[in-house]
């Protein structure tokens, strides 16, 4: 693989955003080595709290989350998935597939000899951060889920199919300019300038623009039988397991019954709708994730 690496620079001076970069290094199976950026604010010593973004988007997207956790004495990780924020990024869509980034994200995951877990996800970061609960569910010790799936093929919105739409065939993917619009909140000028900051060029967007084409949403797509079987670890995980979707994202609009309905560990959870939430929900509603997280971790010891 070719792998492109966001000059350092671009990351200078960014709003809110004091934090100091983590990296590790991995190999895919080919071979190359990957390095993946991570952010660990907070206590050493206290139990992680993992938060994983998704598309197209990266740790910034927690900028305000991370602040306010490691404040409360939380240990928070928030990585950069590969292709997107300060991680590296393969040159060619054709690197990109769902099954990588889960390999990927999950020898991270070992790397960091994290456990005992509090996962947030949202969107991509869902879909990959629910296949490594499934793949070690003896390392996570609660969910919150927002704003995302693990689709196994069965059909897909209409919002989604627009943004599929969009995505494949815009000459320049404006990524600040799409979370700004995935938003209730208008972002800043510097605020969509630090969603653009990891692409220099179209040429470091292979990820971002092939990530909306590997969601497996028939069932031709690759990964389906890995998330069905993912499902059937869900199914199982009784720990606790909280739903927080917003009620202003048509693409999720939803979702969260899907988990609610299979997950057992959903069960008795006072499961909350983020109101005046977008897509983005971290944007427009960031104290209140914040406050959940640290009272699903207080009321679920």
């Amino acid at each position: 693989m070719k792998i492109l690496r966001t000059p350092d620079p671009r990351f200078s001076n960014l709003p809110d955003f004091p934090f100091a970069p983590h990296y590790r290094e991995i190999k895919d199976a080919d071979g190359t080595a990957l390095r993946i950026h991570y952010l660990d604010e907070g206590p050493p010593s206290a139990n992680p709290v993992l938060l994983m973004h998704g598309e197209p988007s990266w740790s910034f997207l927690y900028r305000k989350i991370v602040a306010s956790l490691a404040a409360r004495g939380h240990r928070v990780v928030a990585p950069d998935l590969v292709g997107f924020g300060r991680s590296d990024k393969p040159a060619d869509q054709s690197d990109y597939t769902f099954e990588r980034h889960v390999r990927w994200m999950s020898d991270w995951l070992a790397a960091t000899r994290l456990t005992d877990i509090t996962l947030f996800c949202q969107d991509w970061g869902g879909l990959i951060g629910l296949r490594l609960v499934a793949a070690f569910p003896e390392k996570f010790a609660r969910v919150v889920v927002a704003n995302t799936g693990l689709p196994t093929g069965e059909g897909f919105s209409a919002a989604f199919q627009q943004w599929l739409e969009f995505s494949q065939s815009i000459p320049v993917l404006p990524v600040g300019q799409i979370v700004s619009m995935g938003c209730k909140r208008v972002l800043s000028d510097a605020e969509k300038a630090a969603y653009d900051a990891p692409f220099p060029d179209e040429s470091f967007k292979a990820g971002a623009r092939r990530f909306p084409a590997l969601v497996p949403i028939t069932p031709e797509h690759g990964s389906v039988a890995e998330n069905k079987a993912a499902w059937k670890v869900l199914e199982k995980f009784n720990k606790p397991f909280l739903t927080a979707f917003s009620d202003s994202d048509p693409v999720t609009k939803g979702g969260e019954m899907m988990f609610q309905n299979r997950v057992p560990g959903t069960e008795g959870q006072k499961h909350v709708t983020i109101v005046d939430g977008g897509h983005f929900l971290q944007e427009d509603k960031p104290n209140e994730i914040a406050d959940l997280i640290n009272g699903f971790i207080a009321t679920t010891k």
